[in-house]
């Protein structure tokens, strides 16, 4: 029998976050910590003047923005398809975006907390980065474990999305 079988015949329902639909979690969680990185790297520019409290609100407002965008997007294609099914209406489809924004929140809270004077943004940079890509191995192998794969094939899944956000870390120290 293999992982999915037994998953779908004789196990509970998936605890936590992840419960229902985790293959949803998993999209929208890696694309907002992605898209965190990326920007996050992206305006922490070196030799210019650090301005973290600016960085964090071009976070937040890029996620905030790419969640509404994602969502309509869901509402004009299935508008497009003609389908007839069941659907949720414009202002659900736009909040069910909601994961690709908590997942950017981490990023935005250390770069704030460099606005506050705590540490540089340098230091809030790099470890959003590490913290990120620690986050996107965790969700790849949790969202894994809960559609049923087994301990190894978990841990490549969670290997695979952390890759994402080494690419980004490479990215921005041959940028810099």
């Amino acid at each position: 029998m293999n992982a999915h079988a037994g998953a779908a015949a004789g196990s509970p329902a998936p605890r936590g976050i992840l419960r229902g639909r985790p293959e949803q979690w998993l999209f929208k969680g890696i694309y907002g910590l992605v898209l965190a990185s990326a920007l996050v790297a992206a305006l922490d520019v070196p030799g210019e003047k650090a301005n973290p409290g600016q960085d964090a609100l071009w976070v937040l407002l890029t996620a905030l923005v790419s969640a509404v965008a994602h969502g309509y997007a869901h509402v004009i294609a299935r508008r497009a398809s003609g389908d007839g099914a069941a659907r949720p209406g414009r202002v659900r489809a736009v909040l069910d975006e909601w994961p690709l924004v908590a997942a950017a929140l981490p990023t935005v809270v250390l770069v704030l907390a460099a606005s506050a004077g705590w540490w540089a943004e340098e230091t809030a940079v790099d470890t959003a980065l590490g913290l990120n890509t620690v986050s996107l191995f965790c969700l790849g192998v949790t969202a894994a474990r809960a559609a049923g794969l087994g301990r190894l094939a978990s841990c490549r899944a969670g290997a695979l999305d952390m890759l994402l956000g080494l690419a980004i870390i490479a990215a921005d120290a041959l940028i810099d």
